[in-house]
Formats: structure tokens, C-alpha cells, sequence
């Protein structure tokens, strides 16, 4: 019997503790569930020792696994470390998901700055929708996701703040006194959607969602139509056909917030959550 702890098992086992299961792991590690299943298998074989337990429709940590996991941890530092020092490194990638607002402005500077700050990484990026961005942090798919609104998990951090501003076709006049205000807006839940109708409800205009879209592309075609009008945040660059409108309430900015997939390095959100601040205070 092998008494060797090789590499991948150990690090399939903290992947395992840091995705918090097995079908995580294996999306983080790029692996089937069932290879991630047989490292861990195979340490217990090494061991001779009980290290996951199923409980219920999960599994937990036995005595023996929480304290192999601190020695893992140790060994793989040290093994990473140790490839770095010989110049071995595998490049690894830091996935990021992001809206689609304000992404055009936002997304080359920050894979630049990541880039500079990373170099070891592979910068790849997700657009989609909040909603999915979310699963897919739950799911191990992502590792990080920039999300409309202050942070409300506990490890999310707030960066800053994007600058809203209402847009219509160059032709598109507003209605006459009583009439509702015409929007273009992404299907609910959508945070600029809720901000365009509490924004006019504060200053006792009426409006009426008349054009929906389930992505930003088709909020732009439908406002550039003439359909309505559209709030969006673009960082000052105004899309293409659309006229930025200075005769509806100023709305507020929106918070800009980052959220990390379970058991991300810590370095890993400090650095992108840092270029993204430092990004938003330059514009």
C-alpha cells in the first residue's frame, strides 16, 4: 500500500472544505465529481483513516479530515511556493462575472490592472445577469462576481459607486403633463430597473414599463427605437444613437459591489476589489 500523499488528492481535499462539497470542487478543480471523489478515497485508503462522512444529503469533515486539512494546506503552500521559485508555475485563472452596465468601461481596465497584479492568471471573464452571476458563484463556475448594490454577504466588499444617467433617442420627446413616463427596462429583478421607478415616484412623475429586455442590447435597441427612455450606467460614455437626457430627475448613483465563490484566496479579492476602487475614483 502507497503510504505517499501525492498533490492532487490533498488539493482536491481542501477544494472539498473550501467549495463546501464535492460537486463544487470538481467545477473549481475542472475535474467530474467522481474523480474528486476518488482522491479522497485514496488518501483514506493511504491514511487508513475515515476523512469525509456523508450527512444527509451532504457530507462533513471528520476529526481526521479537519486535521489532514491543515497539514494540506501547509503542503500545498509549499508546493506552490516551490514551483514559483523555479519558474514551473501552471497558470491559473481567476474567473470573473459582471452585469452587463457599465462592463465596456469597467472590464478592460480591470483585466489590465489584474494582469499586472496576477501574472500567474489567466483573467477570464462571465457577463450575465445578476441572478445567474450569483449561482454561479454558489456553483464553484466563477470566483468572483461584480454585482449591483452594497455588499450584503458577509465576505463582499463595496468599491464604489456608478453614475446613472437616463438616455433616449434623439428624437424621443417626454409625455405631456399626467402622462406616465415611458421605460425600456431589463426583466425583473433588475436593480436600475427598481432605481428608474423609485426615482421618478420620488419627484410624483408616473411611469410605466413598456418595453422589457433580458439583456442590456436590447434595452439600447428599443430605447435607440424610441420606445422610452432607458436609465443605464455608462460611466459617461453615451451608447451609440442614444441622447443622455437632462430633463428627467437625477437619479442617484448605484453601489458597485464584489462577492467571492466560497474559500477564494483572500489576495484574490483584495486585488480585484482594490483595482476595481481605484478604477471608479479615476472616472
Amino acid at each position: 500500500m502507497s503510504r505517499y500523499l501525492d498533490i492532487a488528492p490533498l488539493r482536491s481535499l481542501v477544494a472539498v472544505a473550501d467549495c463546501g462539497g464535492f460537486q463544487r470542487a470538481a467545477t473549481v478543480l475542472h475535474l467530474s465529481q467522481g474523480a474528486v471523489s476518488q482522491h479522497v478515497r485514496r488518501l483514506e485508503s493511504t491514511l487508513g483513516r475515515t476523512l469525509v462522512e456523508r450527512e444527509g444529503r451532504g457530507s462533513r469533515f471528520t476529526a481526521d479530515g479537519e486535521a489532514l486539512l491543515l497539514h494540506a494546506r501547509r503542503l500545498l503552500t509549499v508546493h506552490d511556493e516551490t514551483l514559483d521559485a523555479f519558474g514551473m508555475t501552471t497558470a491559473r485563472t481567476l474567473s470573473i462575472g459582471s452585469t452587463e452596465h457599465a462592463a465596456a468601461q469597467l472590464l478592460p481596465s480591470l483585466t489590465s490592472s489584474l494582469t499586472g497584479t496576477f501574472p500567474q492568471h489567466r483573467i477570464r471573464f462571465r457577463i450575465d445577469r445578476g441572478t445567474q452571476l450569483r449561482t454561479a458563484l454558489q456553483d464553484g463556475r466563477i470566483d468572483v462576481a461584480l454585482l449591483l448594490g452594497p455588499a450584503e454577504d458577509a465576505e463582499a466588499r463595496t468599491v464604489g459607486e456608478l453614475r446613472l444617467a437616463w438616455y433616449s433617442a434623439p428624437q424621443w420627446r417626454p409625455p405631456a403633463t399626467g402622462e406616465p413616463v415611458p421605460l425600456v427596462a431589463i426583466d425583473a429583478p433588475c436593480a436600475l430597473r427598481t432605481r428608474a421607478l423609485e426615482t421618478l415616484a420620488a419627484h410624483g412623475l408616473a411611469a410605466e414599463v413598456g418595453s422589457e429586455a433580458a439583456h442590456l442590447a436590447g434595452v439600447q435597441a428599443a430605447v435607440r427605437a424610441g420606445l422610452g427612455v432607458g436609465l443605464m450606467a455608462t460611466q459617461g460614455q453615451c451608447p451609440e444613437g442614444l441622447t443622455e437626457r437632462d430633463d428627467l430627475p437625477r437619479p442617484r448613483p448605484i453601489a458597485l459591489s464584489v462577492q467571492p465563490r466560497r474559500g477564494l484566496r483572500p489576495d484574490l479579492l483584495t486585488g480585484t476589489a482594490t483595482a476595481l476602487h481605484k478604477i471608479l475614483l479615476a472616472q
